[in-house]
Formats: structure tokens, C-alpha cells, sequence
């Protein structure tokens, strides 16, 4: 991986030098700080509000390591995607997080960690999902600007207990990943493309996959484990599509082992689109609380047929399919106020 595959990558003449480098990653890929980083490797010149803009964006990353490694040790989250990605790119090179995702093992873990962010961090937002049927799964983003939020984007913290949340219809949750950081990664980057397989893998996620390309991956049993993942097809389309900018190495032989893994796919798609999905059910925030320290789960209250509340640690929501209108909050807001008298 090297700033040759940057510049074929964004489409750059390398007769055009650094600053057009730098010009397409700005205005077509928000790459900015990885061709930053990728020109220090080079020895390439730059000044003072370069090497400051480049120096945030490793602080940030550094803050979202250290917080990993902080909430892993107190609740037993892990990272998942982005940064575990970022560790396969050459020391130096800097991979874009746009935010930290993180699993947990069950919703007492994510509740706890979710309480940990909102005590150390001025949180602002808390946006709140829950995924698939009976049992359903919960996913949590909270946002909270940065030190000069003018110049820099907000933190952006993802939690969840499904690991792979799926389409929403034919490819289901799927709670967990593999011990295999390696094969996680590649996992990852195929449930990226489940909705939005229409359009062609971005920089990023071909960087990504050159940064597994030396992996000691196991073609047959990789195979498998994206079959049992029902992620056989995107994998193959990415790779393929990978394999027109850059060598495959270990993967060429992993896209090899998919092939007999397609057709089925296909056909278990097609039989499972006939089934009634389970789209996932955002919160509408009627209000944040105090925290309930005593609280491991969310509670749910359904006061109407149309109205279900989810009570949360940190805030209460109303779970709608569409944006509330003002009636139904306001009806809300009354059974919590109700909620609160009996408490």
C-alpha cells in the first residue's frame, strides 16, 4: 500500500503532483488526512497549517483508540470495523474514522459503556435503534462536538449487540463475529455492502482491502465462514472489484473458494424474500433523564397499539416507523409524566 495506489485510487496523474493529490481527496473522497499522511511517509514538504490539520486528525484517532481500550477494559465492549481496519495500514499511513463502532455482548454491557460516554463526554445527541424481531437487538450512536468543532467533526460513537445488523429483510442480524481479527475485518467490509452494493467500493474500503491482502487467511474455511454469514455474494463483488486495482494476494485464493457459494445464496434470498423482514425502529428523543444508574435493560411500554415508548438509562424515546407528529408526542409525553407519578 503506497501513495502510487492513492493516486489510482483518486484518479491522479502523478506528473500533477502532491497538491492535486491532495485537491481530489479534499473535494471528491474526504480523504485529506490519509494523503497527509501518506506525503509525510514520502518525505514531501508541507507547511505549519498541514502538519496541524494532520496532527488533529491523529489526536482524534488516538482518542478513539484510547476510548476503546477504556470502555473494553470497564463493560467488555470491542471495536469492530474501522479501527481494528486501521491496524493492517502501514505504520504512518492514516485510515479515516469517521467515528468508533463498537459490539457488546448483551444490552447490560451497552447500557453501561453508553452511561460511561454520556458521564465523561459532553454528549449531545443519543440516537437509539432497535434491530430485527423477538428477540430484537439495540444499537445506540452518541455525538459530541470536538474541541473546535468549526474546523473538525463531531466524535461519533456507534454501540451495539448485533455485530451485523444485515438488510433489514433477507440477511437477518447476526449478533457476533469470529475470533480471527483478520477474517472479522473482511466480514465487516462484505456487510458494507449490503446496502449500497449498487455503487462500486470507495478508496477507502479498497484500501482496506489491501491492507488485508497479506493476511494468512484459510481459503476454504474463509469461504465458509462468509457463506454461514450470508455474505458470500458481496465478498465476491468486492474482491472482483478489487482485483482491478490492486493484486489480491491471499484473497485471490479466499474469491477463489467463494464461487460454489453463490448460487445458493442467491437462491436462499430469493425463497427469504417472501417472509416479512423486520425493518429496524428508531427512537424519537421526547426527552433525555438523569441517569438511572440502576438500570441494566430498556424498558419498553406500549400504552397504545400505535405507540410504543422505550425507556432508556439515559433517555426516553418513542419508537415510531415514521417522524412523530405533534399529537402523538404530546400523547407520549403524557404516559411518561404518568410513568414518572408511579415510580
Amino acid at each position: 500500500m503506497n501513495t502510487a495506489l492513492l493516486y489510482r485510487l483518486l484518479d491522479a496523474d502523478p506528473a500533477d503532483g502532491p497538491a492535486e493529490l491532495l485537491h481530489r481527496a479534499r473535494a471528491r473522497h474526504h480523504l485529506p488526512h490519509l494523503v497527509l499522511s501518506a506525503l509525510v511517509r514520502d518525505g514531501v514538504r508541507m507547511g505549519e497549517p498541514a502538519r496541524a490539520e494532520l496532527r488533529r486528525a491523529r489526536e482524534r484517532s488516538a482518542h478513539y483508540a484510547a476510548l476503546a481500550a477504556g470502555l473494553a477494559r470497564a463493560t467488555g465492549v470491542r471495536a469492530i470495523r474501522g479501527l481494528p481496519l486501521a491496524g493492517y495500514y502501514p505504520s504512518g499511513l492514516l485510515r479515516p474514522l469517521d467515528g468508533l463502532d463498537l459490539v457488546a455482548a448483551d444490552e447490560a454491557a451497552l447500557w453501561q459503556a453508553v452511561v460511561r460516554l454520556v458521564t465523561d463526554h459532553p454528549v449531545e445527541h443519543i440516537d437509539v435503534s432497535l434491530l430485527g424481531a423477538r428477540p430484537h437487538h439495540t444499537a445506540v450512536t452518541v455525538h459530541w462536538p470536538a474541541e473546535d468543532p468549526l474546523v473538525d467533526p463531531w466524535y461519533r460513537v456507534h454501540l451495539t449487540t448485533a455485530a451485523l445488523p444485515g438488510d433489514g429483510s433477507a440477511v437477518p442480524v447476526r449478533p457476533y463475529l469470529v475470533a480471527d481479527e483478520h477474517v472479522e475485518c473482511l466480514i465487516a467490509l462484505a456487510e458494507s455492502r449490503l446496502r449500497g452494493p449498487a455503487q462500486p467500493p470507495g478508496p477507502v474500503t479498497l484500501l482496506d482491502v489491501a491492507g488485508l491482502t497479506h493476511q494468512p487467511f484459510e481459503p476454504a474455511e474463509t469461504a465458509a465462514v462468509l457463506a454461514a454469514y450470508r455474505l458470500a455474494p458481496e465478498a465476491a463483488a468486492l474482491l472482483d472489484h478489487a482485483a482491478g486495482h490492486l493484486p489480491l494476494g491471499t484473497l485471490a485464493a479466499v474469491r477463489a473458494a467463494l464461487a460454489p457459494e453463490l448460487a445458493p445464496e442467491h437462491r436462499r434470498r430469493t425463497e427469504a424474500a417472501t417472509t416479512p423482514g423486520f425493518p429496524a425502529r428508531r427512537g424519537t428523543l421526547l426527552r433525555r433523564t438523569v441517569i438511572r444508574h440502576t438500570w441494566d435493560e430498556a424498558r419498553l411500554l406500549s400504552p397504545a397499539p400505535d405507540t410504543v415508548l422505550l425507556l432508556t438509562p439515559v433517555a426516553d424515546y418513542l419508537l415510531t416507523p415514521a417522524p412523530a407528529n405533534p399529537p402523538t408526542r404530546t400523547a407520549a409525553l403524557r404516559v411518561l409524566h404518568h410513568w414518572d407519578t408511579l415510580c
